[in-house]
Order: structure tokens, then C-alpha cells, then sequence
């Protein structure tokens, strides 16, 4: 399902937003994460994952390292020279990118600044594939990576390390992928993660769709990764958390990880209500919460 960007009327709104937040939080410090994840202590025999902030989940799958969404400074937005316009981290990332394992895979949802942000992309070598969406691959001309692939839905790719081989398979979410206003043309995806029978979906951003239910047909989905926040106002392109579990549940995921929120000010629900809201609509079955607070780690079961 193509999505429309936001309306004007909203957009208006944001934009004065931003320019509040920016003329009153220059000094506001950035509060650190709840807790540090240990990379170099994760076993290569499970399936670890880890809440680096916003969309940025640390994966280790079988020995195969992969980074979505990246996303390291304190502002994500337009940069100029010596700043960045647009809204500052609440929430401090829960590694920096010099404490990263080496990556093997990067994963880019779609072209979002918060999502796809040049400054820490710039920061990576040759020697890390990147998958994105269809027409984002030029964005990445001023880094270093070598091995880049545009993937469109129903499209995937396999990655392989000395640890072995890992599937990534794109499918379509319900969002929209220009980075700037006359950009509509760029993809936007969820992708399916698969290795030795195991299955984790990073869905990116995304409204309430029913394409998540196709998902069954590759196999029992270990992970759900899912954005839970910016629905008010952007509701057309931003599921709410509910909807967030809905959409897992319809992919028949075992477990779900919140993340997309307490990051950064993206939309105007308050700060604690996405994760409230998701722990509320899983009141019956938390144990399915894969993890709550930026910087936390999930092992998944074997």
C-alpha cells in the first residue's frame, strides 16, 4: 500500500514545532540510556538482539552482525555547516559507534532522516554490505560502502560471512520514502531476516496494514520488531502501539520489541504513552515484551 505524506495543515504544525524546540532545547542535555548492552559477550550460537535507540537495533544472528536504521548523533535533520537543524535526542544512543562489534550487514528502511542519517553511515568502511529501499542508493554516494543493494518488495538477497548465510527478504509496510518534498518516488520497506530456521522481522515504519498476515507463509516469525510511536498526528503513516501489536500478531510472531520511541520528539503523544499503551495492549501475555528501555538486550529463547 503507497501512503501520502502528511497534509499541510500538519506539517505546519511540525514545522513550528521544530523551530520551538530548537530556539528553547540548544542546551537541554540528553539523558543516557537505561542500560549498556555487551556485544563482545554475546554467543555466536543464539540470536541476540539489542535497543541502541529510535530504530538502531544491534542484531547478532548466528554470527551474523547486523545494524538497522543507524542512527549515533545527538540531532537528525537537514545538516549544515557546523550544525543540524531538526529535533535533538532525548534519549542518548545506548552504544556509540567506536563501541560497535564490526558490522556485517546494514539494514535501511527508507530515507527518513531519522532513519537514514548520512552522519553515521559516513562513519562505517567497505567492508559493511547496506540492503535499502528501491532509489535510496544514491544518498549514499559521499560514504565509503562498496557493496550496495536496492531491494523492492517481494526481492532478496543473501549475505554471507564466515559464519555463514543470512536471507534478507524486503515487503511492503504502509509509510512513504521521500527525504525531501519533490522525492516521492523513493521505496520504503519492512524486511524479513532469516537464518537457520529462524525469523526476525524489522518492519521499519509503517501504518496499520494488512500485509503483515503473508508474512506466515515463510515459516514461524521468531522477532517482530515495531515502531510504536509518532501517530498523532501522523496516524496515516505511523500505526499506533495497539495497531503495532496487531499487525505482529497477524505475522505470528512470537515476540515483539518495541522501538521508535524515546528517542526523539517526532510527533506530540506524550513522551511514556507509546510504551504504555504496548505493555497495556500485551497486559495478558508480557512475556512476549521482548524488552522495554533503550539499551536493553534480548536472547532469544532456544
Amino acid at each position: 500500500m503507497h501512503n501520502r505524506k502528511p497534509t499541510r495543515s500538519a506539517a505546519g504544525r511540525w514545522i513550528v514545532h521544530l523551530w520551538r524546540e530548537w530556539t528553547t532545547e540548544i542546551w537541554r542535555p540528553i539523558s543516557p540510556a537505561s542500560a549498556k548492552p555487551g556485544p563482545s559477550k554475546w554467543s555466536d550460537a543464539r540470536v541476540t538482539l539489542a535497543w541502541i535507540g529510535h530504530s538502531t537495533v544491534l542484531i547478532n544472528f548466528f554470527g551474523v552482525i547486523i545494524l538497522t536504521d543507524p542512527v549515533l548523533f545527538p540531532r537528525i535533520g537537514i545538516r549544515l555547516p557546523g550544525f543540524t537543524i531538526g529535533p535533538k535526542r532525548l534519549t542518548a544512543p545506548a552504544l556509540s559507534f567506536d563501541e560497535l562489534p564490526k558490522i556485517d550487514l546494514v539494514l535501511l528502511s527508507h530515507a527518513h532522516f531519522d532513519h537514514l542519517d548520512l552522519r553515521t553511515l559516513q562513519r562505517f568502511n567497505a567492508s559493511t554490505k547496506i540492503i535499502t529501499a528501491r532509489a535510496t542508493s544514491d544518498l549514499l554516494k559521499g560514504t565509503q560502502f562498496s557493496d550496495v543493494t536496492e531491494l523492492e518488495w517481494g526481492q532478496s538477497r543473501s549475505v554471507s560471512n564466515a559464519a555463514g548465510e543470512i536471507e534478507i527478504t524486503a515487503f511492503p509496510v504502509n509509510h512513504w520514502g521521500a527525504r525531501m518534498q519533490r522525492d516521492m518516488y523513493r521505496g520504503y520497506n519492512g524486511y524479513l531476516i532469516q537464518r537457520k530456521e529462524r525469523r526476525i522481522i524489522f518492519a521499519g515504519d509503517t501504518a496499520m496494514t494488512e500485509n503483515f498476515a503473508a508474512l506466515r507463509r515463510h515459516g514461524p516469525i521468531d522477532v517482530a520488531i515495531m515502531s510504536i510511536s509518532a501517530y498523532n498526528p501522523w496516524i496515516q503513516s505511523h500505526c499506533t502501539p495497539e495497531q503495532a501489536v496487531q499487525m505482529a500478531n497477524a505475522a505470528g510472531a512470537r515476540f515483539i520489541m518495541p522501538v521508535h520511541h524515546q528517542t526523539f520528539r517526532l510527533s506530540f503523544e506524550p513522551f511514556c504513552e507509546p510504551i504504555q499503551r504496548f505493555e497495556a495492549a500485551l497486559s495478558k501475555t508480557p512475556e512476549r515484551i521482548a524488552l522495554h528501555e533503550i539499551g536493553q538486550t534480548f536472547v532469544l529463547p532456544m
